[in-house]
């Protein structure tokens, strides 16, 4: 194996522990390979290595590559995840009589079932809350709740109370106890029950932890910045006082937070829990060339908890294009581009960050006759039960004969939920189907619903009713009056157990609108792309989430929906702290590492603000950089950072004459600097970037403290975004 220096510097590792930092791309893999091939070497018994993966898949792939590498009839060591070391202990500690034997529940529907009836008992009664907490999206909130209290090793309520669920979900703490107690009950477990419950023994009975203890001498871990409290603890517990470990992974890339991850695991976490290490760069990423790991070194370069390291591109790699476009058109014409040089739409993929935005995307590429496939067949336009209901509303509008089916009716009653039971709302879709008409207030169908579960579900018909009349509305106007006249905001936001889940369906309805825009007066060309049938196409261009696409790459790569509340996510109702706003950058660091030879970063047309991380990572001074690398301009370089240019530059051996931005480069380019109050005059415009062609002017006021005002302009629009705050301009 080709080794780098920095590499041979973690293979040749002599003793104690140590910690990776491997940036995306850095070929950590061959590096951990080649480290377990060396100890063998050394002749460490491999019975007294362990490897521990993040996956099952990246098991199976290093478990190969090191089988491939290795001299034969050389044995290996063991490469497993927590979850089969977990497994291992289990069945130890329940020979040796300290956990009392259970069945592992591997089909969801099986842990589903005690979900629900662990929420039923705790809700006691039939409630509309009850009809909500036993929707899908519910129940699997619940279900990560009660995992998450034993990855963080945490109580319920100590749990519930640092995390964001929504205003319907306290009963979970008392669903928790309840999960637990059927668990124990039926001799039953979850995967979470691997590691939480041999750990809660081993570290109460100091025998049992002899036991376990002692037989490691090294122990590597991938994907560190991804592990969880639990499994920290259960790995300071198997390495004891022997054993050596090293940590590789990326503080940059820790994006599973919600899973109990955090990017101090692999910073102070880590000396706190082990003591004393050595720390290894691998800096230098094989995929991409210097315009990219310029940008994401900008990307990441506003986090505070981050590793002091730069991405650097390796000699050799693809010369990376990287772009910004906005809408949908843009996105057909680039792909179209990609396909016109003779390449594949297999090597392409469109990130998201949630589901909810891959929407548009799909309407758009149906739109132009581009294949493509998902990661998740669920996820197709036409399988999401919101869009099936909201297509449906529309149908109804220029089909009234309708009104007559059951299971439409049935289906337009119950999407976005009305808190009640499915048996029940096919009772009354039924009986409306027949007479036409909303029942007596004393008929014996509606007994046993609640006074608002009565008026909502009688405003929902008489919406169904006046639809047909307003067929000649174009479908956007049509669509908005739907969502209005449902109060569907405030009911996807209370069916919802997390409150970023409210917020993505909500999102959904707003990209639903968005795109109905786009069809003028006709409701039923609009209708047939919500309704038509997708499959996925092997040949197609990839649609993924940022969250799914961690530890892949593509040739070509699109980021979409880079605007702010969508990327980074936030809301007035749910804003954005400074760890939150980290987490979300740390996503679109690991969004645009994904490319190989073009990074395109999209964002929306409309009002919508192009997302601040954007800006961040000042793409057009990175490729302009890239580009004079290439040709050896005369004269000096602006660049917003000048320090991290020049760092970059002499630590991937090239020179070039660089200086900071000038105020007037920087106006003219955007704004990619900061200043504050002196220097700027009353009357003075500025563009800037994070507004597209928008404008800041400072209207009155104290220098040191002026008024201004921010405006956004597109298409003809002008609206205020911000007044009579205190300057400040960032890129």
């Amino acid at each position: 194996m080709k080794l780098t220096s920095e590499q041979r510097a973690v293979v040749r590792h002599a003793q104690g522990h140590a910690r990776v930092a491997a940036v995306a791309g850095a070929g950590k893999t061959t590096t951990m390979v080649a480290r377990v091939l060396y100890l063998l070497r050394q002749g460490v018994p491999a019975p007294r290595i362990l490897i521990l993966m993040f996956n099952r898949a990246a098991r199976e792939d290093f478990a190969g590559k090191l089988a491939r590498l290795a001299p034969s009839g050389q044995a290996l060591p063991d490469v497993r995840t927590f979850h089969s070391i977990g497994h291992r202990l289990t069945q130890s500690l329940t020979r040796w009589g300290a956990l009392p034997p259970r069945q592992l529940l591997t089909q969801d529907w099986q842990q589903e079932r005690l979900l629900r009836q662990a929420t039923l008992t705790a809700l006691q009664g039939d409630d509309p809350a009850v009809e909500a907490a036993l929707e899908a999206d519910r129940l699997e909130a619940l279900g990560h709740f009660c995992e998450l209290v034993k990855a963080e090793m945490a109580t319920p309520a100590e749990l519930y109370e640092r995390l964001d669920f929504g205003d319907d979900t306290g009963y979970f703490i008392e669903a928790y106890d309840l999960f637990e107690a059927y668990l124990e009950e039926h001799g039953l477990m979850t995967y979470a029950d691997l590691l939480y419950r041999p750990l809660r023994v081993l570290e109460r009975d100091a025998a049992l932890r002899s036991r376990v203890q002692g037989f490691l001498d090294h122990v590597i871990v991938d994907e560190y910045q991804d592990i969880n409290h639990a499994q920290q603890r259960l790995l300071a517990l198997l390495a004891g006082e022997r054993a050596d470990v090293m940590a590789v992974g990326d503080a940059n890339q820790c994006i599973y937070e919600w899973r109990g991850a955090r990017p101090d695991t692999m910073l102070e976490d880590f000396i706190a829990t082990f003591g004393a290490a050595t720390d290894f760069p691998l800096s230098t990423t094989f995929r991409h060339g210097h315009s990219l790991a310029l940008a994401a070194n900008h990307a990441i370069a506003a986090n505070r908890r981050r590793p002091e390291q730069l991405c650097l591109a390796a000699p050799g790699n693809p010369n990376t294009r990287v772009d910004v476009g906005q809408g949908g058109a843009c996105l057909v014409e680039a792909l179209q581009q990609w396909q016109g040089k003779g390449r594949a739409l297999g090597e392409a993929c469109i990130l998201v960050r949630s589901w909810a935005l891959s929407v548009s995307v799909q309407l758009q590429l149906l739109r132009a006759g581009i294949p493509f496939r998902l990661t998740r067949d669920d996820r197709f336009v036409f399988r999401l039960p919101l869009v099936q209901a909201l297509a449906g509303y529309l149908r109804l509008a220029v089909s009234p004969s309708l009104l007559t089916d059951p299971g439409h009716l049935q289906l337009l009653l119950s999407q976005p939920t009305s808190f009640v039971a499915r048996e029940r709302l096919e009772r009354i879709a039924q009986r409306l189907a027949a007479h036409q008409q909303w029942p007596e207030r004393h008929d014996p169908i509606l007994e046993g619903l609640k006074p608002i579960q009565r008026r909502n579900l009688k405003r929902r018909w008489s919406l169904l009713c006046e639809l047909p009349r307003l067929a000649a509305w174009p479908p956007a106007r049509l669509l908005a009056h739907v969502v209005e006249q449902l109060d569907a905001e405030k009911v996807l936001k209370r069916a919802a157990a997390r409150r970023e889940k409210g917020a993505e369906d909500v999102r959904l309805l707003d990209v639903l609108i968005e795109q109905a825009g786009e069809f003028g007066q006709d409701p039923e060309e609009f209708i047939a792309l919500l309704e038509r049938p997708v499959e996925n196409h092997h040949d197609g261009v990839l649609i993924n989430t940022v969250h799914g696409a961690k530890g892949l790459e593509w040739p070509w790569v699109a980021v979409w929906g880079t605007n702010e509340e969508d990327f980074p996510h936030y809301s007035r109702e749910n804003p954005l702290d400074a760890d939150r706003l980290e987490e979300e950058r740390r996503l679109f660091y690991v969004a645009i590492t994904r490319a190989r030879e073009q990074l395109w970063i999209m964002h929306d047309t409309g009002e919508h603000r192009p997302s601040r991380f954007i800006g961040e990572t000042a793409w057009t001074h990175c490729q302009a950089i890239s580009d004079a690398l290439e040709t050896t301009p005369d004269g000096a370089i602006e660049v917003p950072l000048p320090g991290l240019v020049e760092t970059y530059l002499e630590r991937v051996g090239e020179r070039l004459t660089i200086k900071p931005l000038s105020r007037e480069s920087s106006m003219a380019a955007g704004g990619l600097a900061s200043w504050s109050g002196p220097g700027f005059d009353v009357g003075q415009r500025v563009r800037h970037a994070v507004f597209g062609e928008g404008e800041i002017q400072i209207v009155e006021g104290d220098p040191a403290n002026p008024v201004i005002e921010v405006r956004f302009d597109h298409a003809g629009r002008r609206r205020l975004i911000a007044q009579r705050a205190p300057l400040e301009i960032m890129g």
